[in-house]
């Protein structure tokens, strides 16, 4: 049946098993809001525990395992290190998990795929 559509291609198990990767890291609130500050700028680990309302060994503990999956890359300055999002990725994925949570929330329609734009104004909207 699918292989009688145009251009349709099943990704490669290295490109599932690396998906599957990011999202079960993005499973944990605390590394949304880790992810969300970072998307407005770097930040220090106190910082990011302030915001995201956890202990500062706990954020440490998420952002490695950010940082060894590619979604957060750390900056040292002497003895402190400074956190951002790795790249627009991180932005464009974290901001459709938000709008399709945003649109649950609502109970509004989901038959249709939002706009890059549309899909971008969560991430816009806390800056």
């Amino acid at each position: 049946m699918h292989t009688s559509l145009p251009d349709f291609e099943m990704p490669n198990e290295e490109q599932v098993h690396l998906a599957a990767e990011s999202f079960r890291l993005l499973s944990d609130p605390t590394r949304i809001k880790i992810l969300w500050a970072l998307l407005q700028g770097e930040s220090s680990v106190a910082c990011l525990a302030e915001l995201a309302g956890a202990a500062p060994t706990a954020v440490s503990q998420h952002l490695a395992k950010l940082r060894l999956a590619g979604l957060v890359k750390g900056r040292r300055e002497g003895t402190f290190v400074y956190y951002s999002a790795a790249d627009e990725h991180v932005r464009r994925l974290l901001a459709e998990g938000l709008f399709h949570a945003d649109h649950i929330d609502r109970g509004e329609d989901h038959d249709h795929e939002p706009s890059s734009a549309t899909a971008a104004r969560p991430a816009r909207a806390a800056s």
